[in-house]
Parts: C-alpha cells; structure tokens; sequence
C-alpha cells in the first residue's frame, strides 16, 4: 500500500480509480476497530466507473503501524489528521464520506477546516450525544490498557462472541467472519497497536459532539445521508435530528441496513455518492 507519513502518524490507503478522473475524488473515513475494507465494495465499483477512491487506514485500532504521538488520538486531533492526508494528497473539492465513528471525524473536520472539502456523505454515525452510543460507551470503556484489550480480543477470537452485540453482531447484517476477525488481529497481536487504541477510547470517552452540532450549519455544501434502518444504536431518528442540521441535506433511509451499510447495501451509498458528485462544490 502507498503511505504518507505525517508528523504524527504513517497514513496507509489505498487509490483506486483514475487520477485524472473527472469526478471530484472521494476520500473514505471508517471507524473505531475496522479498517478500509468496510468500504471495498463500494470504492471498487465507483472506480469502474472512473471515480478516483482514496480509502486511508486511520490509526483506529485496526491499523498495523503504530502512531508515533499519541496525544494525536483524540478526536479533534484525528480530524486534522484526516485533514493533513488531504492535504498531503494535494486534494480538492473532495467528496468526504464517513461510517460509525469515522462520520463523527467528518463532522469534527468540517467544522474546524472544511476548505478542501466540497460535499458530505454519512452513513449511520455518531452525533450529537451519541459518541459512542450505548452499550459501545460501556464496551470502550473496558479498552483501558494493552493487556485489557489483548484479553478481550481473544476472546473474540470465537465467532459467537466477536458477532454478539458487544461485538459486531449488531453492525451488519450478514457480516463477514473472516472480515471481522481480521480487524481485531493487529490490536490483539501488538501492544503498541493495543495502546494506539487504549488512548483512542481515552479520548473519545473524555469528548462529545455537542458543541460541534451547534456551528454544522456553516457547512452549506451538498449533504447526504444513507441511514440503515434496521441500525439500533445510530437510529433513523438520529439520521433525521443530523440531516436537519444542514442548510443542504438530504436523507435517505435504507430498510434491513445496520450500522454498517457499506457492507450492507453498497448500492445506496454509491447512489448517494455518485448523484452529489454531479453537484458543483458551494463557493
């Protein structure tokens, strides 16, 4: 995989898609203990269609390289991240598009530097209030240390508890076995992974996006929510409370989707994705 160091962190990502594509490029944001897999499906069918896809492997827990500054593992600092890799890329007019913890990271990024960033697409996510939701508050709150989170992903390592509601059961649907094994392997194998992910929690659990909601307005370019129905931490009720914060948003609601939509039903999110790219950046 290509990289970009920064200062705080090696960035892997994938490109896919035709650099000089004539659509606006589409950076892809997951979240907490996944990685860029959960939007394969859908970057590699925008990609056969001519959209460049950038899909960056956050430092989020599912990462293989360690940060090298953890203070950058709170959630404002892990916006500008994003940012920086934006930046690096030299990337304009880009269509931003978060799932779960990562549409939390694109609310943060829009609000404190939005000026590369020409639409927004989100998928179930937090907001508001909601970051995490209940029970993954509880459940990150017992991500305290290297040891901790080795213990526990162990046993995850059985199928029945990795896919129970503690763990990714309730995400998606039909989640993959293998998929979702793989993401717990680096935090599981490496304490320094295990640490990245220990000061994540940490930081997560000592913010909210409360304060944030208030400013969204400011966003005026397009905005489109893909919310899963069927998803009971992220409700269609929240999906409709964020939608209608923006002066230009649009919902809409995908039935027998959870959490993870992308894995769900990538159809609807390159629908949203693909419409909005038509649509000229606001000035």
């Amino acid at each position: 995989m290509p990289h970009v160091t920064l200062q705080q962190c090696r960035i892997d990502y994938l490109d896919l898609g035709p650099i000089d594509s004539p659509h606006p490029p589409v950076v892809f944001v997951h979240g907490m203990i996944v990685d860029e897999r959960l939007w394969s499906k859908v970057a590699n069918a925008l990609a056969e269609r001519g959209h460049r896809c950038l899909m960056p492997r956050l430092p989020l827990g599912s990462h293989t390289t360690p940060v090298t500054d953890r203070s950058a593992l709170t959630p404002l600092a892990l916006a500008g991240i994003i940012g920086d890799f934006i930046a690096a890329l030299d990337l304009h007019d880009v269509t931003l598009v978060g799932n779960d913890t990562g549409g939390g990271l694109c609310q943060f990024l829009i609000d404190a530097n939005p000026e590369r960033i020409g639409r927004l697409v989100l998928t179930n996510c937090d907001a508001f209030e909601a970051f995490p939701p209940f029970p993954f508050d509880a459940v990150f709150a017992m991500l305290r240390g290297p040891r901790t989170i080795s213990a526990l992903f162990n046993l995850m390592r059985l199928r029945p508890l990795r896919h129970s509601p503690a763990g990714y059961g309730m995400l998606a649907t039909h989640a993959d076995r293998d998929l979702t094994a793989s993401w717990l392997v680096p935090a599981r194998t490496d304490p320094r992974i295990a640490g990245d992910l220990a000061a994540m929690a940490r930081g997560i659990a000592a913010t909210d996006l409360t304060h944030v909601a208030p400013r969204l307005h400011r966003f005026t370019k397009p905005v489109r929510l893909v919310w899963g129905s069927a998803d009971r931490f992220f409700t269609p009720a929240l999906g409709r409370r964020l939608a209608a914060v923006f002066p230009n948003s649009a919902i809409t609601e995908v039935p027998g989707a959870r959490t993870f939509v992308p894995l769900d039903n990538p159809g609807a999110v390159i629908d949203a994705i693909t419409a909005l790219a038509e649509s000229p950046a606001a000035p």
